[in-house]
């Protein structure tokens, strides 16, 4: 292990954990005395293939031996409440040694970028790839973001303390961690989910975003006052607005989460210009600012009073009164008043858009329920995709939710009218996206547009329609879709009132789960070079969302590299993508880590165009062996995927049917009502969450071994060589992956491997890991896994150590739920919850797992 992280984070991990167990909670002396005792034997006994059950019951014999099954239930509950106690100071250890384990300035940094900007030409480059750039980050409403706000703040605070190694306050904080509940009681709700997301939105990005483009700024010697450029970060927010799937999402919800966005950053400009108060006691100025400081409390608590209807006025009070400093007070703190002006100009009064999403399905079911009450339904279903197209754009009527039965018809309409009362309340970028998930034909786009066009009645809509292609067959279909819309004129003439922009979102839930790890990633490559070919000629801006999550097994992996390794082929003017679950808080936790790996991406585009590195297109050849791959791949994840045990065996044999237990999040788990789970109802998170639970890691790498293997006897071996030696779209394929097969371990359920009915598939999985685990190494010319990373390596190494007896435990509860025939009602449940509770822990130590 690297000397530095050694020192850094392992050994003042190990000093600052010897604290818990003089912590005054009962029985955590004896827990964690036992615990290390119970890692030994856990480690030992895979290495002798002994099953979790073999391990748990030789650790009770040996430890507790005459003890009830109550007492070990019980020790294993205190096992597990202490490890989720080790992760969060691992983390906060991890987090508080960010600044010596990585190089803040150095490549994909805004300073590096701005070092390598030495001649006027390419400084005038970049300004004019600034007016046309931007990064936006989408909070997602999927509910893997396991740590409470309450926990968050702790986690900060801990992270600060152990910086300064100020050990009172450490163990202050342990005691509080040691007494503060991390997990729900009950169920939240889609605006319980939006206010722990605003958590990030107020103590990180409210920091972090103008700090990184401050740097920018000033390095490119510009005023703050005078920057044009104020929107190249923004922020999206999916919690209250996504309704796929989420039949809590109302109308009233979503407007009550836009309406907490607000408060939430007048909360923030609130403390601000107490601050700025304190310095501005100048004649003329000091009469503005405590104006600001009085219309911004009323907009927050007492709207009935004077207060600030929009963001414009702030900036005009602001502005006067910098006026007057400049003028009068030979401009004495200025770039403390701009700082704040920027702020606003950043964040407006919305904070982070709210996207609305719901399933191309439902606008469908909606659309037939409001031409049935025409009585046109029947001549409207004899109708081709393009009649029925006009028919919906000549309608000339105005829905209302009551002229519908269906829930989720009304909930449409109604949020339709929302998105109109959002742009009343916070300005137009508070809500102006519509998301279509399930997006498989051009009727599908223009169901919602016609909807958003009869609900509020005009033909300028003030909102983009983001079509979702996910599955392998959508992005195969996707550039002739775009075309026929395109070609459209009623479409291109809102493309046209929207600055001919047009967003289509790529990837996410279903497009791993669909076609496997690598044809997923390949087949969005694909779509997004045919969508960029055909967008330019048509004259069109396009912008690709990506659905990107935390996992690779989803697409998610190191995101600067991916977005770095694009070709000249894919358009490159912004980039969009989604962070959720554990990602959200490993990458963007603190004002440091958000800093960094969000300067990181903001670079890769610039980057990109400025720096061309003209190796980084693929050639046509390279192509094609991307797509043998690819392929080969997609067809070895099918034969897994259409196993005859495959659904039964995560119903059965994973914790994938616990998710719905555990109360992080508002969604139900699956999409069918019914008890009989099918492949096409499981959601990605249950699914993606159930192989790492597992240790088996199937969507992050399955398939890419055999595709690899096939080739090689084809006598390629050289042209895959080569391929990763240029291009660093495949080099980021294979790092990724390895995430996943690090994260593996196989061994743990090796005792599947005789089991009469999942047994064959076990093989079949194990074998694939192998197989992908030594050609990964042979292709990257590696000794080990994430030999060019070796900080996430050695961070993996430790985590999944630390969380070892959890994985043993759940995998000790789960074979005593399948093979113990004589347990009783209570030891079922004692078993349930130990499933359950041990989800929470190695969730939060795998940082970017769903």
């Amino acid at each position: 292990m690297n000397d530095q992280y050694q020192n850094a984070v392992v050994t003042r991990y190990n000093i600052f954990n010897s604290l818990f167990l003089s912590l005054p909670f009962r029985n955590i002396f004896r827990t964690g005395t036992l615990l290390p005792l119970l890692i030994q034997q856990s480690e030992e006994g895979l290495t002798k293939e002994q099953s979790p059950k073999e391990i748990i019951e030789h650790f009770f014999d040996e430890f507790l031996e005459g003890s009830s099954h109550k007492e070990q239930i019980s020790l294993l509950f205190n096992f597990i409440q202490y490890i989720e106690r080790q992760v969060v100071l691992f983390d906060s250890v991890e987090d508080a040694a960010f600044d010596q384990i990585h190089d803040r300035e150095g490549k994909g940094s805004i300073n590096h970028l701005l070092n390598r900007i030495d001649n006027t030409a390419i400084r005038e480059k970049l300004l004019e790839k600034l007016s046309d750039y931007c990064v936006r980050i989408v909070l997602t409403a999927h509910p893997t973001q396991f740590y409470p706000g309450k926990v968050l703040t702790i986690i900060n605070e801990l992270e600060r303390a152990i910086r300064s190694n100020d050990f009172g306050e450490i163990n202050n904080l342990l005691l509080q961690l040691g007494k503060t509940g991390f997990i729900n009681q009950e169920k939240p709700t889609p605006f319980d989910e939006a206010v722990s997301l605003s958590w990030f939105l107020e103590s990180v990005f409210y920091y972090a975003i103008p700090r990184i483009l401050l740097k920018l700024i000033r390095g490119l010697r510009f005023s703050v006052y005078d920057w044009p450029h104020n929107q190249l970060i923004r922020l999206g927010f999916w919690p209250g607005g996504d309704r796929d799937g989420n039949p809590f999402v109302t109308p009233d919800i979503t407007l009550k989460v836009s309406q907490h966005l607000r408060r939430t950053v007048l909360r923030c400009y609130y403390r601000d210009i107490r601050l700025l108060k304190r310095r501005f006691t100048f004649n003329g100025v000091e009469r503005l600012i405590a104006l600001a400081e009085e219309k911004i409390n009323n907009s927050i608590y007492y709207p009935e009073e004077e207060k600030y209807n929009s963001a414009e006025e702030l900036l005009a009070d602001l502005s006067e009164a910098r006026q007057i400093l400049i003028q009068q007070h030979d401009g004495l703190f200025l770039d403390l008043l701009d700082e704040f002006i920027f702020k606003v100009r950043l964040f407006g009064f919305y904070f982070a858009s709210l996207d609305v999403r719901q399933d191309s399905r439902k606008h469908a079911a909606a659309w037939n329920e409001l031409i049935a009450a025409q009585g046109k339904l029947k001549e409207y279903e004899q109708l081709n995709e393009a009649q029925k197209i006009d028919y919906l754009l000549s309608l000339q009527i105005t829905p209302q939710p009551e002229d519908v039965k269906d829930e989720t018809s009304k909930d449409i309409i109604g949020s339709i009218r929302t998105i109109q009362e959002i742009q009343q309340l916070n300005g137009e970028a508070g809500c102006h996206r519509y998301v279509i998930s399930n997006c498989n034909t051009a009727l599908n786009v223009i169901e919602v547009l016609s909807l958003i066009k009869t609900i509020h009645q005009t033909d300028s809509i003030p909102v983009d329609i983001v079509p979702l292609f996910e599955t392998v067959g959508d992005l195969a279909n996707a550039g002739g879709i775009m075309e026929f819309l395109y070609q459209h004129p009623y479409y291109r003439q809102h493309l046209t009132n929207r600055g001919n922009q047009q967003t289509i979102m790529v990837g996410f839930s279903d497009g791993t789960k669909d076609g496997g790890y690598l044809r997923a990633n390949w087949s969005i490559y694909q779509a997004k070079e045919e969508l960029t070919r055909m967008s330019r000629q048509y004259g069109i801006k396009v912008t690709f969302f990506d659905g990107r999550g935390g996992p690779p097994g989803r697409g998610g992996g190191n995101n600067h590299n991916f977005y770095a390794s694009l070709g000249k082929g894919i358009e490159d003017k912004e980039i969009q993508l989604t962070i959720q679950g554990q990602t959200i808080s490993s990458n963007y936790g603190t004002v440091a880590t958000a800093m960094h790996n969000l300067g990181k991406l903001f670079t890769a585009g610039l980057e990109n165009h400025l720096f061309k590195d003209t190796e980084q297109d693929l050639s046509d050849e390279e192509k094609g062996l991307l797509e043998e791959m690819a392929e080969i791949s997609y067809h070895s994840y099918l034969d897994l995927k259409n196993h005859p045990t495959f659904v039964p065996y995560l119903d059965k044999m994973t914790p994938l049917r616990f998710y719905g237990q555990t109360n992080i999040g508002s969604r139900p788990t699956k999409r069918g009502q019914g008890d009989a789970l099918r492949f096409e109802d499981l959601r990605a998170i249950p699914f993606v969450g159930s192989w790492a639970q597992m240790k088996q890691n199937v969507p992050g790498f399955y398939g890419f071994g055999t595709a690899i293997e096939k080739l090689k006897k084809e006598g390629k071996t050289e042209a895959m060589l080569k391929l990763y030696e240029h291009s660093l779209f495949f080099r980021t394929l294979i790092e990724n992956s390895m995430q996943s097969l690090s994260k593996s371990n196989y061994a743990v359920t090796k005792y599947m491997a005789d089991d009469p009915t999942y047994g064959e598939l076990w093989h079949k999985m194990e074998e694939e890991f192998q197989r992908t685990y030594n050609l990964l190494l042979e292709i990257s010319q590696s000794s080990t896994l994430l030999e060019s990373n070796p900080i996430t390596r050695q961070s993996i190494t430790v985590r999944e150590r630390v969380v070892l007896p959890l994985i043993i435990i759940q995998q000790y509860a789960l074979q005593m739920l399948n093979t113990d025939t004589t347990k009783s009602t209570e030891q079922t449940e004692a078993y349930n919850k130990l499933i359950i509770r041990a989800m929470f822990g190695i969730i939060n130590a795998a940082r970017n797992s769903a």
